[in-house]
């Protein structure tokens, strides 16, 4: 039996806990503030990043992983191994068709599109691990992976649109209107999109509102793990798995977002994610 080795890179937030209990090996995207140039999850994580933030007035570029730095990454493994990587999907970052260029070097890689982000991916990182357990090989997770991904559930709570204007991602009108109204979209991955799909008034009722979606799926969440993830919000981060554990959901973990993920929804963003069954 092939030795099969998963790799992912920093957008997916998996807790240090659980990449080192799956053994997943994470590589890391780029934040770049002028001339300096940060790994993320290694030179900065989320509290850093939104005091530089501070200091220079403006959000930092993020830069994928080259295909050249991919091709090393896979260089150091075995030919007779298999290695599987699910990075940030395609539609977030150039960093997949980047690892593909590299992969194509390579008759042992395997490359998954997550069409996903942050815990997004991490959900499908574990069930690719629990696969590898049961004795598939890369090449059947691969197949059985294209019946898990489409049913990744990924939402999160935007407690400020700042940084959503700052990226460009909403007008200056947009971001005063919803400002003093205290609106909090939601925003959700859908075909591996973001989409703004619900508008409540208040950080609190937005909380509420991701709880009702996932008490509405309840019987429909597949049990191994779901996923509260943050940036910079401890607080709400235990609510939500408080409240989530009331439900009768078990196997929820919390897990701090990176920089690159941070640098695109601004401080105590908070999801809660997780794969229905069907």
């Amino acid at each position: 039996m092939r030795k099969i080795n998963i790799a992912t890179d920093s957008t997916s937030d998996l807790s240090n806990e659980l990449l080192e209990k799956f053994d997943i090996a994470v590589w890391p995207l780029y934040i770049n503030f002028g001339e300096e140039t940060f790994r993320d999850k290694i030179d900065i994580d989320a509290d850093l990043l939104y005091k530089k933030v501070k200091e220079h007035g403006e959000l930092p570029k993020t830069a994928a992983i080259s295909p050249a730095e991919f091709y090393q990454y896979f260089s150091a493994y075995s030919k007779d191994e298999d290695i599987i990587y699910m990075g940030i999907g395609e539609g977030f970052s150039a960093t997949f068709n980047n690892a593909r260029l590299a992969a194509e070097e390579f008759d042992n890689v395997y490359i998954i599109d997550s069409n996903n982000l942050s815990t997004g991916i991490g959900l499908q990182l574990l069930k690719i691990a629990k696969f590898r357990e049961a004795g598939l090989t890369a090449a059947e997770i691969v197949e059985k992976m294209k019946q898990v991904t489409p049913n990744v559930s990924t939402r999160f709570a935007i407690n400020t649109l700042e940084y959503l204007h700052k990226g460009g991602r909403c007008s200056s009108t947009t971001r005063i209107i919803g400002s003093t109204l205290k609106i909090k979209p939601i925003i959700k991955v859908i075909d591996g999109k973001m989409e703004a799909t619900k508008r409540p008034i208040g950080f609190k009722r937005a909380l509420n509102v991701m709880l009702n979606e996932a008490f509405n799926d309840k019987d429909n969440i597949d049990p191994d793990y779901i996923m509260v993830t943050h940036t910079a919000n401890p607080e709400d981060a235990k609510f939500l798995k408080t409240k989530l554990e009331e439900f009768g959901f078990e196997n929820i973990f919390i897990n701090t977002a990176g920089g690159v993920i941070s640098t695109h929804c601004g401080p105590k963003t908070i999801g809660i994610l997780y794969i229905l069954k069907k």
